[in-house]
């Protein structure tokens, strides 16, 4: 039987990451419309494109989504490994430890950091949460970027003063562009949760087999 291409091998990550790039780009394009339609209506000059591409409008709108995405990524990885939900297939199993829960063995085809040991097997063990709290941390801090400079820039265009990164840190404006994106997500995850107790999709590892009853957790 002939080996399966590279395509079928990573087809899951392709199309994911051809997703993010086309909506990416839509975003980008109806956002620099949106920009410069309310800049014109104000009688300010619209942005080009190389303009657009950094500034706090755009930045602020990628990184606002982009933070509650690692946020929420970040914490189910790290809530699953003890919170449990009956009949989930997001859960781990009610009793016993489960294969994700044994310490690593050292053979061969083991990971670098597993053959190494030491505090390079600590770190890597707690690898997948941690690189979701620095892609959360990188996140967060260039949408408070692009937020401050998004409103620094309306408060020019008002004839007022520019803020700064401290004063800015307590406005509502920000935390509310926050929230509403953090809330959403967690409300995501647990749609998920709960809806695979009852629910089910064929042939996807995020459903519990057809037949399984509702209150057995895989």
């Amino acid at each position: 039987m002939s080996r399966p291409g590279f395509f079928y091998r990573n087809s899951l990550s392709i199309v994911l990451i051809t997703l993010m790039i086309i909506f990416l780009t839509g975003q980008f394009f109806t956002g620099w419309k949106t920009e410069n339609k309310e800049l014109v209506e104000n009688g300010h000059a619209a942005l080009k494109i190389s303009e657009y591409i950094h500034s706090g409008h755009f930045i602020q709108a990628t990184f606002e989504n982009w933070e509650s995405e690692f946020l929420q990524m970040m914490l189910y990885v790290v809530l699953t490994i003890s919170l449990r939900q009956k009949g989930s297939s997001e859960s781990k199993s009610m009793t016993g430890e489960e294969e994700v829960d044994r310490e690593p063995e050292v053979h061969p085809n083991a990971p670098w950091p597993v053959r190494k040991g030491g505090i390079w097997l600590k770190i890597y063990k707690h690898s997948l949460s941690l690189a979701f709290a620095i892609l959360f941390l990188a996140s967060f801090i260039l949408h408070f970027y692009g937020s401050l400079t998004d409103f620094n820039d309306e408060q020019l265009l008002k004839n007022k003063s520019a803020v700064s990164a401290v004063q800015y840190i307590s406005e509502s404006r920000f935390w509310f562009e926050s929230f509403q994106n953090w809330q959403s997500e967690f409300l995501a995850v647990a749609s998920l949760v709960l809806l695979s107790i009852w629910l089910r999709e064929k042939g996807s590892p995020e459903s519990k087999p057809v037949d399984m009853p509702h209150d057995e957790t895989p």
